[in-house]
């Protein structure tokens, strides 16, 4: 069977990997130049580091990531309003939490891939998918070639799939009103003694440190907002330290020793989730499937998890498409439905801009029972999985 992956992003280079290992004929596009670095860091949570065990490249994960061991939530005062013992939801589901640079994460991931003599094939962007007859599709890419293959597995992201516009006849993100300032911040002293996730809630703002070692750490600034507004590179630093500067350490100078290009800013989308995922011989996963918003923490866990699902229904069952795509789409439906509403449950209480709501927020955290929390995420994140 020959497949054609359109999108390099986490969601395009596992399922790329996964299935070359399991003998299948993969070529892999991407829009882009080159290899993209934009998004400033991830945890692959352990449904994800189950995933990466399995394809093999959790070892090399390992080598650049931290190993987060708690996520302290905190006002934008500084007081503490509880902690979640990552540890245990490490020891609960059987692999381990880590917090990784995009970059390196990307990196990674190809590496491997070009392992198997596959190679991404940069500056293919999509014009249109075209039905072919017979239940097959044909790709259209923009420099004139066509391209065709006995499945397309649509990997090209939230903004503007292509892919997905062929499978539900549109792809209109919903903007969720909030901006996410994200960067990472690397210094020559050591700053974090110990890998916490730090999250600050403000009313209606926000800022999280996710740390990566002692001198290094990916962060994200978030504020609510009623319209999309300038992308002003050269102004985001003064963005941040506007919003941000009666925060506390080490907010203000985390901000200051980010180089601007490594900082971005970015309008906030997610999709209603929508019960078909294929059509003909297309299948659309990760973000094009189900665009999670960063509340959730599992973006690209949730991609990853696709791969992993996919490639074990394809080595089974590949002589029938339609079949498969069934199967997938109702193993994974309900799961990235659930996440995806909670997350938005999680961003509407973050970015209140009502002070009473907020200060209430912040008086349940202190409340709340994060061993019966962690107890329900590792229920939710390994369902599906033959994890613990």
């Amino acid at each position: 069977m020959n497949i054609k992956i359109l999108g390099a992003g986490v969601g395009g280079l596992t399922t790329a990997i996964a299935l070359t290992q399991s003998g299948f004929d993969v070529q892999i596009y991407e829009r882009r130049q080159r290899r993209s670095h934009i998004g400033a860091g991830i945890v692959c949570w352990p449904n994800a580091s189950f995933v990466l065990k399995e394809f093999g490249m959790l070892e090399d994960i390992k080598l650049r990531s931290g190993r987060p061991v708690r996520m302290r939530r905190l006002s934008k005062t500084g007081d503490d309003l509880g902690a979640l013992d990552i540890s245990e939801l490490d020891e609960k589901m059987g692999y381990p939490s880590l917090s990784i640079l995009r970059k390196d994460l990307m990196e990674v991931l190809e590496n491997h891939l070009n392992q198997y003599k596959v190679f991404v094939q940069y500056e293919k962007e999509v014009e249109q998918i075209v039905s072919g007859g017979s239940g097959t599709a044909m790709i259209h890419f923009k420099n004139g070639e066509i391209e065709s293959a006995d499945m397309i597995i649509g990997a090209d992201g939230r903004m503007s799939s292509v892919v997905r516009k062929f499978v539900n006849g549109d792809n209109e993100p919903i903007f969720q009103k909030f901006i996410n300032w994200i960067g990472v911040f690397e210094s020559d002293i050591a700053v974090f003694p110990e890998i916490e996730v730090r999250d600050y809630w403000g009313v209606g703002d926000r800022f999280g440190i996710v740390p990566v070692s002692q001198n290094k750490a990916y962060w994200a600034g978030a504020v609510a907002a009623s319209s999309i507004g300038d992308i002003k590179p050269s102004n985001y630093k003064e963005e941040l330290f506007s919003l941000f500067k009666n925060w506390p350490s080490p907010i203000q100078s985390i901000i200051q020793q980010t180089p601007l290009s490594k900082i971005h800013k970015v309008y906030v989308h997610d999709h209603n989730p929508i019960e078909t995922w294929h059509r003909e011989n297309v299948l659309i996963i990760g973000d094009a499937a189900h665009a999670l918003l960063p509340t959730s923490g599992q973006g690209a866990c949730q991609a990853m998890e696709d791969a992993w699902h996919l490639t074990q229904l394809l080595k089974n069952n590949n002589r029938n498409l339609n079949l498969v795509f069934q199967e997938f789409t109702k193993r994974r439906f309900a799961k990235t439905t659930s996440i995806t509403m909670g997350a938005r449950q999680f961003a509407s209480s973050l970015f209140s801009t009502d002070k009473n709501a907020s200060e209430m927020r912040n008086r349940n955290s202190k409340k709340t029972d994060y061993k019966a929390m962690v107890n329900g995420m590792a229920k939710g994140w390994s369902s599906g999985l033959p994890i613990a």
